[in-house]
């Protein structure tokens, strides 16, 4: 009877297993779109970054993102449980945030006088020099800026995957959520950490003896600062279709608005219809984002 008893418990544990692993799939797939935003975005704010300091930065934005995610996953639970009319309003709060940001990132060389910015930019490699500075604490700004960003991607990462298990059990619901957050937090900051040290490889290869190992460094080293250049202006756009999307989906009226002029403007063909149902919802997110920096920045200069 015990040993009956004990396969079976063997048995639902293996489907419950098979379950989550099967919705962790399915969640996957739903949420690697914004995967990919994720990491444009991430790789653009360690740029600027000195070399020695880039794998550190990394390290502290990921522990960051990991701080986000246990917050987020059972807060994302309680209010799917007890609040979930909260769900839309709190994503279109991120998604005005995301673009808000972007904008201010566009507008930073009309908001902030050159002077300050190349005294900034002076004052960074004297500091790294000094010993008696604390480095980490120069890249503070960057880290919490970084951090703030994951917490918006990294709450509708969660949104997006507690909608593929929202008829599951609760535990089950658990287990998908902590699955997703640890694949898509190991995943980003993994390549990020690769792609920041893609500099340092070419350097490494360049000092070899072999002619085929020194042509792949310089190649690297050639196609490491324009890869950090393409996935900076990558980063920007994608908080402006990431946070315009949001917005949208969120506005019934914006969202049939901007379905029905990408189908006249498309005039039928697909790919140009699914280009447009993704650049009018970036170009909608600049004017939320431009909405949002009016006010912040009246109210920063009443201020002083």
């Amino acid at each position: 009877m015990a040993a009956s008893s004990l396969l079976v418990l063997i048995d639902d544990i293996a489907s419950i297993l098979d379950d989550v692993a099967a919705m962790t799939k399915v969640a996957a797939k739903k949420t690697a779109g914004v995967l990919g935003d994720d990491l444009a975005l991430n790789a653009q704010q360690v740029s600027g970054v000195n070399a020695d300091r880039e794998l550190p930065v990394v390290w502290a934005v990921a522990k960051g993102s990991v701080i986000n995610k246990l917050v987020l996953v059972p807060a994302a639970l309680a209010i799917s449980a007890f609040l979930p009319w909260a769900i839309v309003p709190l994503l279109m709060l991120g998604g005005a945030y995301l673009c808000f940001e972007g904008v201010e990132k566009l507008a930073h060389k009309f908001l902030h006088h050159d002077a300050g910015d190349q005294a900034q930019r002076e004052a960074h490699p004297k500091a790294i020099a000094d010993a008696s500075i604390d480095v980490v604490a120069l890249e503070k700004d960057k880290v919490k800026g970084a951090v703030r960003t994951d917490f918006v991607l990294s709450a509708e990462i969660i949104v997006i995957a507690l909608g593929t298990v929202a008829t599951a059990p609760f535990m089950q619901q658990l287990a998908v959520l902590c699955l997703i957050s640890a694949v898509m937090t190991i995943g980003v900051y993994g390549l990020v950490a690769g792609i920041v040290k893609l500099d340092d490889l070419g350097l490494y290869l360049n000092r070899k003896t072999g002619a085929a190992a020194r042509a792949l460094g310089r190649g690297l080293l050639v196609f490491a600062p324009l890869l950090m250049k393409t996935l900076s202006v990558v980063g920007t756009a994608a908080m402006f279709m990431v946070g315009g999307g949001i917005l949208v989906h969120g506005l019934p009226v914006v969202y049939h608005a901007i379905v029905a002029i990408s189908a006249s403007l498309s005039g039928g063909n697909l790919l140009l219809q699914a280009i447009a149902g993704s650049v009018l919802p970036a170009l909608f997110g600049v004017l939320a984002g431009a909405l949002v920096l009016a006010p912040v920045m009246l109210i920063k200069r009443m201020r002083g």
